[in-house]
């Protein structure tokens, strides 16, 4: 227990470090842009495929069971309230976690591993403001515009099962979810979901790089880390929020 408020304490100290250092100039406007894409759009083949196969498998599960109750049209409302409010936000960030969180951790731990963020201290050139504020930065954007394409992709396998499998209308489909969704209440609070994890992924993604220790097995540890601890920390957020927001 002790070990463990231990670790909270640095990581929120290494938070307040990487706040104070934040520098707002070109140089660090174009690494983050560059990060971005290495971030983000390097993530869409996975937030596209899984969402849309999400979609397709909420849709199905969706039908089988409200047609038992003989509320089959309701199955809409079901897929786009789910995606909204829940399914987007916490499975794009622990896929972002995945993909592009574990990539970042191995990236700084690799320089702190060959001693690049030592020479950089070296040169005068301040690693954190140089390395760590760009990727900070580039996942804080990335997943709420990843959650974005994840519910899009996921309302389109959820349209092409009810409309080429099920047979159903797609304007009656697509008109059941725009009675029943409301842009504030849903879309809105899960985008703000979507922007928490983001800033969660980010945190522990540079924080277990930044702490991992200067070897092979450091980063490695450090990588693992980073995804149990962005989907542990997801999830239980996700639990706190909906609770306040409901």
């Amino acid at each position: 227990m002790r070990e463990g408020l231990v670790k909270i304490g640095r990581a929120v100290v290494f938070l307040g470090q990487l706040f104070s250092r934040v520098r707002a100039t070109p140089l660090q406007a174009r690494e983050t842009l560059r990060q971005i894409y290495y971030a983000g759009a390097r993530s869409l083949v996975i937030i596209v495929t899984c969402g849309f196969f999400v979609g397709l498998v909420l849709t199905l599960q969706t039908y089988d069971t409200l047609t038992r109750f003989g509320a089959a049209d309701a199955a809409s409302t079901v897929l786009a309230l789910s995606l909204f409010r829940e399914l987007g936000p916490v499975l794009t960030a622990i896929l972002f976690a995945g993909r592009a969180g574990t990539s970042i951790t191995a990236e700084i731990g690799l320089m702190r591993a060959t001693e690049q963020l030592d020479a950089m201290d070296l040169m005068a050139i301040d690693p954190m403001e140089r390395i760590v504020q760009p990727r900070f930065l580039a996942s804080l954007i990335a997943v709420p515009a990843l959650t974005v394409i994840f519910n899009l992709m996921a309302l389109l396998g959820g349209i092409f099962f009810a409309v080429f499998v099920m047979g159903n209308d797609v304007i009656s489909f697509w008109g059941n979810m725009q009675a029943s969704v409301e842009l504030g209440r849903d879309f809105l609070h899960g985008m703000g979901k979507a922007v928490g994890f983001g800033f969660l992924a980010a945190w522990l993604a540079v924080y277990f790089g930044w702490s991992a220790r200067a070897t092979s097995e450091g980063v490695a540890l450090a990588t693992t880390q980073t995804v149990i601890a962005t989907a542990i920390a997801v999830l239980i957020l996700d639990f706190v929020l909906s609770a306040f927001m409901l």
